[in-house]
């Protein structure tokens, strides 16, 4: 299991529609889904409702990592240094997965 201080950081979110994302990603944890079949990584804790969502403090990192077949993904965990999580779809996608 990886531990708390390891776990890689959202380093950029660039989706608007976000309610946890204003200045940074505020959510403790965000979960990347496999929801979505093909080329892309859905981001599972986006989240679209009014209202202002997270902590006072950016610290944003990866909780879960459901996308197997990611070049990063080890034992469910990501192993990147860290993340960018990007517009597409509609929703929010991790830009940091490759597949492997």
């Amino acid at each position: 299991m990886t531990a708390t201080l390891e776990m890689p950081h959202v380093a950029e979110c660039t989706v608007l529609g976000c309610d946890y994302n204003h200045d940074g990603c505020r959510a403790f944890a965000v979960t990347i889904s496999s929801a979505h079949a093909g080329s892309t990584a859905s981001c599972a804790t986006f989240i679209d409702i009014g209202a202002r969502g997270g902590l006072d403090r950016v610290v944003a990192q990866v909780g879960a990592c459901q996308r197997t077949d990611c070049v990063f993904n080890e034992s469910l965990e990501c192993r990147a240094e860290a993340v960018r999580i990007g517009p597409g779809g509609g929703t929010a996608h991790c830009l940091t997965y490759t597949h492997g």
